[in-house]
């Protein structure tokens, strides 16, 4: 039993029927949420010197999640598989210089490095985050949707998915000498 207690999510904060019925537009929904959660942290974290616009959204009924906690429960395998070896290890990850490399069926391929990601217009999202393992967190993030980097790179009309492949540099991830996982996932 894990020491920390997440309450049971409302029906109002479910994703609706209509919309999990509905494949595409939960993908498209899941890849928007995931350019703001992939974004540059929480917005516990930000930068000050980062501007962004507030969130305009109706956040979640239930209070944001206390910052201790949000940053130091999580999974990031890279970092090992405890819930604390984030918190503990991400010190080693170098965030500077990093790039990413946007490529495949688009007719600009792009490599991209994070100071011209931080020149997005940033905005401030607050979300419900699920775990598979039944726990949840409510969080703002800071970042920008997927939709505009994918915009710059203009997929062709055999685009049909965006695949993600993790970050793994063994000098700065201690987590990357477990077995976990099949490296990079």
């Amino acid at each position: 039993m894990s020491r920390f207690s997440f309450p049971t999510p409302k029906g109002s904060e479910i994703t609706p029927r209509d919309i999990y019925l509905n494949r595409r537009q939960l993908i498209g929904a899941a890849l928007a949420s995931s350019a703001v959660l992939s974004g540059f942290g929480s917005a516990f974290a930000a930068d000050p010197a980062l501007t962004f616009a507030k969130n305009t959204v109706s956040p979640p009924s239930d209070p944001v999640t206390d910052q201790k906690l949000a940053t130091t429960y999580n999974n990031y395998y890279e970092f090992g598989t405890g819930k604390a070896d984030p918190a503990r290890y991400a010190s080693t990850l170098k965030t500077r210089p990093w790039t990413i490399e946007i490529g495949g069926e688009v007719s600009k391929p792009k490599t991209i490095g994070i100071e011209e990601l931080l020149k997005f217009d940033l905005e401030e999202r607050i979300y419900r985050l699920r775990c598979v393992e039944a726990w949840s967190m409510v969080i703002p993030w800071i970042g920008f949707p997927l939709s505009k980097l994918i915009a710059l790179v203009e997929p062709n009309a055999n685009a049909k998915y965006v695949r993600f492949t993790a970050a793994a540099k063994p000098d700065e991830m201690p987590g990357l000498s477990y077995r976990v996982l099949n490296w990079p996932y």
